[in-house]
């Protein structure tokens, strides 16, 4: 047998298993866009596109596809990667920690509250929040529409602080820190600096930051306990937050805990500084104003204050029903403990992450018969560990969960549910004992606006607009032209030695300065080794298998291109301008392809996917334009429109995600085919349901820029395979570059070779 032979066969087994490999490869992450482009269709239907409060927004020409943004956020299926960029698929279930933006290389992403300029249920504050129209009363925490732990804490020392200034300018003397409690316990007819209302994060982070500055103050609770919403979680729930730092007691270990662990935290921390809590005052409103005074109005008593920060929380009052049996004993808004639970049978009514979380809960109960009522068809709205928990539960029999049902009436032993099934409603009675309405809460607005805070849109500083900054190629292009003129001038400065030929130079006077071995020149390749090993370290930072957090991603990212930079420039000027053909001057030209291979993969290669996303959205944007909508009347019209975009659906997903590269050049014409056989289809129908001749053009419009954006996304993916070449072969240059300047240091430092 010829060794040439069986060589050729290794190297064809070995071409045909990588390209095995690379096809299969290929598949799964067009399965994976598939999904995501699906999943991100229906948070569109169900209005869940952004989330209530903050929600993230990408530059598409600014992001790398990179995949940082996906691997740090908490929850899975808000961000994922489709053609090569990251996009939002799922908005509501944002929590606002903003992890994503913090680690964006390349700021590609802001995270921002929604539709700002319109909502009139987000408070009107200054930068300090302070109301505005109405000076000296505060507001902090999820009240502000910012609902995670760490800001409310950050907000809370925030107010007490813009107090403590302004106290101290009106007595004209610094104010002494307390050494030790107040020597009596405020109450109401005490005129005191600063009167918080809610003992949450937000309002115990303002009673602790005023204690610490030696404030008079008084913190009300509504409840007997501290601790606000977070109080009233269910028993174990875990609290995600982030690293906090609480005034007087510094920080706060840990990103998780479950309820009762800050729960104990919290209460320590009070008992310890012991802070003026007064539970049991429920509060009413605020009068009064800055110059003279406020008065801080609860159910039991008034309370007098130069300053008042309202740390309410957001839930307010619980949702209700407005059913008959609603107010039975047996009827709650609130689970506390599901362990008093037991050999009960119960229905829990809502859809967001406090009636799953209830449901799950009661549902592990011993002798516990939990049914989960929901109006819509699914929940798309709960985080992604309690989807996963939901599915499983269900999967194993452990509750039953109704959808699109509603409870109609609630009996002593029975509720009576209303359920959709194949376009019919019908009635279906439950045998009960307790029933949980965990439908949500209503914000305290009216009370607030009555205290005096403003909700008026119109008042609110127009937030700055979020707007494509572009790639930042000219930014980059003149820092690059900047270090580059710099080399050049000081070729030109000692040409007399660079101009020489290599074998001349050693006469001249300049070469121990500027030769490779010495001088300058060996300082350069010392600069060029450390720039090389700073520019690697950016590998170790986005890597989330290494535990270095030490910067922003973004000014490593920063640095990895400014030092990938001025290691090329100064490895030329360490060689003399002259490379050889040995280890360093191969290390040289492999550093050099790789910044080539990297300015491509940076600025050039974003604009594909920037453009099949583009698409996508434009294609998303036409079938959502085709669905029926509450505006359309007539239910032909509405059988109609959703008939279109179902036919148009399927025919774009057989188009565009169930085929190759080469199936779809060759099915371009057949895909054309299949649309002219589409519209004629609907043509019939419409004319057969006589839809208006305005009506159905338009849909068959739609239904045509549809398929062709969504024929162009496929073809730009296509290209976008093509492309991402580049970054594998950056990868591999980088990895060759790295041996070959190990090499070239090992032949320097043992065999002298640096001349």
């Amino acid at each position: 047998m010829s060794w040439s032979i069986l060589l050729g066969l290794v190297g064809i087994v070995g071409a045909l298993g990588l390209a095995l490999l690379l096809a299969a490869a290929r598949r799964s992450e067009l399965r994976r866009m598939e999904r995501s482009v699906q999943e991100r269709d229906r948070a569109q239907r169900h209005g869940l596109a952004q989330a209530q409060l903050q929600h993230p927004v990408i530059d598409l020409s600014r992001c790398l596809g990179c995949g940082t943004c996906v691997a740090v956020c908490p929850e899975k299926g808000v961000l994922e990667l489709v053609h090569g960029q990251a996009v939002v698929v799922n908005g509501a279930r944002c929590v606002g920690i903003a992890e994503c933006e913090r680690e964006c290389p390349v700021g590609a992403i802001t995270v921002t509250l929604t539709n700002l300029e319109k909502r009139n249920d987000v408070p009107v504050l200054t930068e300090g929040f302070e109301a505005v129209g109405k000076p000296g009363l505060f507001l902090a925490g999820e009240v502000t529409a910012l609902a995670l732990i760490k800001t409310a804490v950050d907000q809370g020392r925030t107010v007490a602080g813009e107090v403590g200034r302004r106290i101290a300018a009106r007595r004209a003397t610094p104010v002494e820190p307390l050494t030790g409690p107040p020597k009596r316990a405020p109450d109401p007819e005490q005129v005191v600096d600063l009167c918080i209302v809610g003992a949450g994060p937000a309002g115990l982070s303002c009673s602790l930051e005023a204690k610490r500055l030696g404030l008079s103050f008084v913190t009300l609770e509504s409840e007997k306990a501290l601790g606000g919403t977070v109080a009233k979680y269910p028993r174990l729930k875990l609290v995600l937050s982030q690293p906090i730092e609480m005034p007087l007691h510094g920080k706060v270990a840990g990103t998780s805990f479950t309820k009762e662990e800050l729960m104990e935290l919290w209460t320590s921390i009070a008992a310890e500084h012991q802070l003026p809590i007064r539970g049991g005052e429920r509060f009413v409103g605020v009068e009064g104003n800055e110059k003279d005074g406020f008065v801080v109005a609860t159910e039991k008593s008034r309370w007098h204050a130069r300053y008042v920060c309202l740390a309410l929380g957001r839930r307010g009052a619980p949702q209700r029903l407005g059913i008959a049996g609603e107010e039975l004993p047996k009827v709650s808004h609130g689970l506390l403990d599901a362990h008093a639970y037991q050999n009960r049978r119960i229905l829990v009514v809502g859809g967001g992450d406090s009636a799953v979380e209830t449901a799950l809960g009661l549902a592990e109960q011993p002798g516990n018969e939990v049914t989960l009522s929901y109006r819509r068809e699914e929940f798309v709205r709960i985080k992604s560990r309690n989807q996963e928990r939901l599915e499983a539960a269900v999967k194993q029999q452990a509750l039953d969960v109704v959808v699109k049902s509603e409870v109609v009436a609630i009996e002593p032993t029975e509720v009576l549910l209303a359920v959709e099934s194949g376009g019919t409603i019908e009635r279906r009675r439950l045998k009960n004992d307790d029933v949980f309405v965990m439908a949500g809460g209503t914000a305290p607005i009216e009370m607030l606006a009555k205290s005096g805070v403003s909700f008026d849109a119109k008042l609110r500083t127009p937030p700055p607009r979020i707007e494509e900054q572009g790639t930042g190629l000219v930014r980059a292009l003149a820092a690059a032209f900047a270090a580059a003129l710099a080399a050049l001038v000081f070729v030109l400065w000692n040409y007399d030695y660079y101009g020489l030929p290599v074998g001349i130079r050693p006469t001249h006077e300049k070469h121990d300065l500027l030769r490779p071995g010495m001088g300058i020149g060996l300082a350069l390749g010392v600069a060029t080794v450390a720039l090389v090993g700073l520019n690697l370290l950016y590998l170790v930072r986005r890597s989330p298998r290494f535990r270095l957090r030490f910067g922003s991603l973004r000014a490593w990212m920063t640095s990895h291109v400014a030092t990938g930079i001025l290691a090329l420039l100064c490895a030329l000027l360490h060689g003399a301008m002259a490379p050889r053909e040995t280890t360093g001057g191969h290390a040289l030209w492999s550093l050099a392809v790789l910044v080539a291979t990297g300015a491509i993969g940076r600025y050039f290669y974003s604009y594909v996917p920037r453009a099949a996303n583009g698409r996508e959205l434009e294609l998303a944007e036409a079938l959502q334009q085709i669905a029926p909508t509450d505006a359309i009347s007539d239910p032909a019209e509405r059988k109609f429109r959703s008939r279109a975009r179902d036919e148009v659906a399927a025919l774009i997903e057989r188009r565009q995600w169930k085929s190759s590269f080469f199936t779809r050049l060759l099915a371009l014409l057949g895909s054309q085919r299949d649309l002219h056989h589409t519209l004629r289809l609907l043509t019939r129908e419409g004319a057969a349901a006589k839809i208006g001749a305005t009506a159905l053009r338009g849909t068959l419009a739609l239904a045509r820029r549809a398929h062709r954006s969504a024929l162009i996304a496929a073809h730009y993916e296509d290209l976008r395979a093509l492309l991402n070449s580049w970054r594998f072969l950056h990868r591999w240059v980088a990895a060759l570059m790295v041996l070959l300047v190990l090499a070239h240091l090992y032949s320097a430092f043992f065999y002298g070779s640096i001349v």
